[in-house]
């Protein structure tokens, strides 16, 4: 292997080990971190994240950049991504990097606290701060035709605000009426508990070990904000929270699982490089989105689970089938909480997120008019009125954490997602009835195949297209939900 090449990969494994220790402490700070260390953690995840920028912006990665001949496609791959991510964190000042980090860090707490009091005065100064800073980093990718670009390109590389909002303006009018129609339906069964978390906690490792998690590469946690951290293909962590009078721990953790499955299929000679995670979030969404709604609300899934589930909690469920437990998952209903939120109103919460997001970099939209706006869209959208401010401008953590542009990679996912099950069920066609037998490898497989192994040597669209064979369209996922709508209608679904 030529000499610049094997330092481009030595520097690049470098800067990777570094971005997996931020990965670490982050992990650290929101499941196992004493209240008492966050002005301390805030400062060593700012220090750890300004060396990596550093490392990776030295000059001496371009001259490697410019100088590396590639062996190998897998090569050329690597210089091309190596050379995009270059090119735009040269761009951001390492003093800017370290501010995010701790604006990052510091932000989450105070939101912990205001969430915990439902009082966003509390929070307003950090989300000011952190609004503020991503103004400094839009600035320095002047070129941008809006200045949203620059926030939704990092998170989804070559998409531009225009499209996104073309994408999900479609998903909104295809779903706000289905909303409208969707007859009431009762999922008391799942709510009101008491479902002990005991309880839940046996249910929840049950199906982890059903669809594949191995305790010596996997662990869980509880966390306020459920989440997946990637440390190494071997290190993956996944994180829930429980409550005894909902059991939204079981979609939760299917969610946070197809993040990790994602991670943890990633072809290992990609490691330690940029080439080693997932494509983009959106990408990463269709994989948690499809576990948690196509597989985790599906009738095989529940003709599998739902003995487990009757004997973890016989006293709620002894009397019941799994045809009741599978007919109150599906049932739509407006909700206030995004998390909870069924496979019909998820993506409105999302589009809410994100057109408030724009308006607060493009369209004037003040930080202390978030709460009202954000009561004025969820109104408008799921015909609810927001009661306090723990259930509404509140409830995510991505903005305490600066994370802007991320919110509407949630509802692109979703749609990608919609694409991807209706490929794999020409693909797989008895693929309900292997859920039905606790078989959930022949699906892990084809994701791993079509979607995981890849990392980031295909874009996003190449993702799309070869796994799905077309381009981003919410058309299949309406016809998913229309088609389950109908069916409920009918007394079809179980």
């Amino acid at each position: 292997m030529p000499p610049a090449l094997i330092e481009l990969r030595r520097r690049l494994a470098e800067v990777s080990d570094l971005e997996s220790l931020g990965q670490l402490l982050a992990w650290d700070q929101e499941v196992v971190m004493p209240p008492g260390g966050a002005e301390w953690r805030a400062q060593q995840r700012a220090t750890v994240e300004r060396l990596a920028h550093e490392r990776f912006v030295d000059d001496r990665i371009g001259e490697l950049l410019e100088a590396a001949i590639p062996e190998s496609e897998l090569d050329e791959d690597l210089i091309r991504v190596a050379r995009r991510d270059f090119e735009q964190a040269r761009r951001v000042p390492p003093e800017l990097v370290e501010e995010l980090a701790h604006a990052s860090a510091t932000g989450h707490e105070a939101w912990l606290r205001a969430r915990e009091d439902s009082d966003f005065a509390l929070f307003e100064p950090p989300m000011r701060r952190n609004v503020e800073l991503r103004r400094r980093w839009i600035a320095c990718f002047p070129e941008a035709e809006r200045p949203y670009d620059a926030l939704l390109d990092y998170y989804e590389p070559e998409m531009r605000t225009a499209q996104a909002e073309d994408a999900l303006g479609r998903l909104r009018d295809g779903l706000v009426p289905l909303v409208e129609q969707a007859a009431p339906a009762d999922d008391a069964l799942l709510h009101g508990g008491p479902f002990p978390v005991d309880a839940q906690r046996r249910l929840i490792a049950t199906i982890l070990r059903q669809v594949g998690v191995q305790p010596r590469q996997w662990r869980l946690d509880d966390a306020v904000h459920p989440f997946a951290a990637t440390v190494s293909l071997d290190d993956v962590r996944l994180t829930t929270r429980y409550a005894e009078d909902d059991l939204d721990s079981i979609f939760s953790t299917l969610h946070e699982f197809g993040h990790g499955l994602y991670e943890a299929n990633i072809d290992r000679a990609l490691a330690r490089s940029p080439l080693g995670t997932g494509v983009s979030s959106a990408v990463h969404e269709s994989q948690s989105r499809l576990w948690e709604n196509m597989v985790g609300r599906s009738p095989g899934f529940w003709r599998w689970c739902f003995p487990h589930l009757r004997a973890a909690m016989p006293e709620r469920f002894g009397d019941c089938t799994w045809e009741d437990v599978h007919r109150a998952v599906n049932v739509v209903r407006p909700t206030l909480v995004r998390v909870s939120a069924d496979e019909v109103t998820y993506g409105l919460h999302v589009i809410l997120r994100f057109e408030l997001e724009v308006g607060l970099f493009e369209g004037g939209l003040d930080v202390a008019d978030l709460p009202e706006a954000w009561a004025e869209r969820t109104r408008a959208y799921l015909g609810l009125e927001v009661p306090d401010h723990a259930h509404g401008v509140l409830q995510d953590v991505h903005w305490a954490e600066g994370l802007f542009g991320y919110f509407p990679t949630y509802a692109l996912g979703t749609i990608v997602s919609g694409q991807l099950w209706c490929r794999l069920n020409g693909d797989i066609p008895d693929l309900d009835e292997r859920f039905a037998a606790g078989e959930f490898g022949p699906l892990a497989d084809w994701l791993a195949e079509k979607v995981h192994r890849w990392g980031r040597r295909l874009t996003p669209t190449e993702v799309v297209e070869r796994a799905t064979g077309g381009p981003l369209d919410p058309g299949p996922y309406l016809d998913y939900v229309r088609a389950k709508l109908a069916g409920a209608s009918a007394g079809l679904i179980a």
